[in-house]
């Protein structure tokens, strides 16, 4: 099943759109991956070339991007997004993505975390969304308004200006994430904090795995502490997810694992212990069923975080 998106290559108004945010971030970008900016929770994002179907999680966030495509694959669902979409990843969940991009049009993109006080805030004013609306999916690409558009690049515009950076970097977020929140995929960040619902229930559950991954998973205590019973907590986390528990404790233990090996702040045995593994055997043969090699094939992957 493909999400699929209007195409908006031959709107003027947006084309515009995505050249002047291109033009905010190239001067910003010094390599490939994942570039921090001075205002925390924003972040760069640059590719120049086409990277294969890889394995990979994001945090919750929303992913814009101004040139260049992607693709993700999360169970049955593949997932488009180009210039002039964004990605709201309301939940840290396990796919695999593809990127589309060259030296001359090189991906290029900002990724904003979802800080969950400010989203708290702004649910309180922003009106609710109809109730027949489509239960909210963890991940879904978005074509990028009008309103949303100006709203990064007013965020850009912030990066280049230490003082304007400093005095109204938050603000910036801020109009974003409310852009966000009144959108199409609003639901979905809407419900993250709305305790009674499943879909918050399995994103509180989502938050304790990522923070105690390395420890021993008890399904029961973890259905116990958002308030479900097992065979309920299992069925909505695997609806949710397209994972059971076990399978994403340990895709996340394997994703943590390869970016250690890969910042070469551990080699194999002790980023197998780190990441919770008793047996190295295990840990390898787990990790070339994931990745498709050997934990020691993996070198420096900084320059492709952003595939």
């Amino acid at each position: 099943m493909s999400d699929a998106l209007p195409d908006i290559s031959h709107d003027p108004a947006s084309n515009a759109l995505q050249q002047r945010m291109c033009d905010l971030i190239t001067p910003l970008i010094d390599r490939d991956g994942y570039i921090p900016t001075d205002l925390e929770g924003v972040r760069l994002m640059a590719l120049h070339g086409s990277h294969p179907r890889t394995p990979l999680v994001y945090e919750p966030g929303l992913i814009i991007i101004a040139q260049g495509e992607k693709s993700g694959y999360l169970g049955e669902r593949t997932i488009h997004y180009g210039a002039g979409h964004y990605l709201v990843q309301a939940m840290p969940v396990p796919f695999e993505c593809e990127t589309r991009a060259t030296p001359q049009a090189p991906l290029l993109g900002v990724f904003i975390s979802i800080d969950m006080i400010m989203l708290g805030e702004l649910i309180q004013v922003v009106p609710t969304a109809a109730t027949n609306v489509a239960p909210p999916e963890p991940m879904s690409a978005v074509t990028l308004t009008s309103s949303m558009g100006h709203g990064v690049v007013h965020l850009l515009e912030c990066l280049h200006d230490e003082i304007m950076c400093r005095a109204l970097g938050r603000q910036r977020i801020r109009e974003v994430l409310f852009e966000a929140l009144r959108g199409p995929q609003g639901e979905s960040l809407r419900q993250l904090l709305q305790q009674q619902t499943q879909y918050g229930r399995i994103g509180r559950a989502l938050e304790t795995l990522h923070r105690d991954y390395a420890h021993p998973l008890s399904v029961e205590t973890l259905a116990d502490k958002v308030n479900m019973s097992p065979s309920a907590f299992h069925h909505h986390f695997k609806r949710f997810t397209r994972l059971s528990p076990l399978q994403y404790q340990k895709r996340i233990r394997l994703l943590k694992a390869r970016a250690m090996i890969a910042a070469r702040t551990h080699n194999v045995s002790s980023a197998a212990i780190a990441v919770g593994y008793q047996s190295a055997s295990q840990f390898s043969r787990e990790y070339k069923r994931y990745f498709g090699h050997q934990p020691a094939g993996d070198q420096r992957l900084e320059s492709r975080q952003a595939g």
